[in-house]
């Protein structure tokens, strides 16, 4: 009996300004032209107008699950909320387990994104090996001009204490969301 051969499937091509408008998945980031005509917030391709910026942009917890929804509007943002996670993030998280994950995440934010211009702004988060870097990118706190964007805070302005904890509570939502098997105090996972 032959054993079936495993796909392989290869990483999709996706970037912060893909879109795929004819599935819904848009990019609200704006090109240089329109976004001095001041035209924001539809999308970049289509024209679609489908989130109430006033709204995301008032960083209400108690508001997450709007903002989580209209994230997913984002192709980008969509991606790493439906991609499988990497086994070596998930070792990473179970390791950690809860507690140790929420406290990575408030470490994460304010090194990667607080300061007024972080380091290698718009390269600073990975797409694997950590969750953390999932769920960056998922709520676009991944870099300054997708806060920007999304949660309405100009760069070159260092993240006010108030927002360093709603972008800690939004990576925490996500890590429940996606890994709510992860234990309290984390366990013993070998490393490989």
């Amino acid at each position: 009996m032959k054993a079936k051969a495993k796909t392989v499937l290869q990483p999709l091509k996706i970037s912060c300004t893909s879109t795929a408008c004819d599935k819904g998945l848009h990019c609200f980031l704006q090109k240089k032209k329109l976004k001095a005509a001041s035209i924001s917030g539809k999308c970049r391709d289509c024209g679609a107008d489908l989130v109430d910026w006033k709204r995301v942009h008032k960083r209400a917890l108690a508001d997450a699950p709007y903002t989580f929804n209209a994230l997913k509007y984002e192709l980008i943002r969509h991606h790493f909320w439906h991609i499988d996670i990497d086994q070596k993030a998930i070792n990473h998280a179970r390791r950690k387990g809860k507690i140790g994950m929420r406290e990575a995440a408030e470490e994460r934010i304010r090194h990667s994104v607080g300061p007024a211009e972080p380091t290698f702004d718009g390269r600073q988060t990975p797409r694997e090996g950590n969750a953390l870097f999932y769920a960056q990118h998922a709520t676009a706190t991944c870099c300054r001009k997708c806060i920007e964007e999304w949660h309405g805070i100009l760069r070159g302005v260092q993240l006010e204490e108030a927002v360093i904890k709603y972008f800690l509570e939004l990576l925490v939502l996500y890590v429940e969301d996606r890994l709510s098997f992860l234990s309290t105090d984390g366990e013993v996972i070998p490393r490989n």
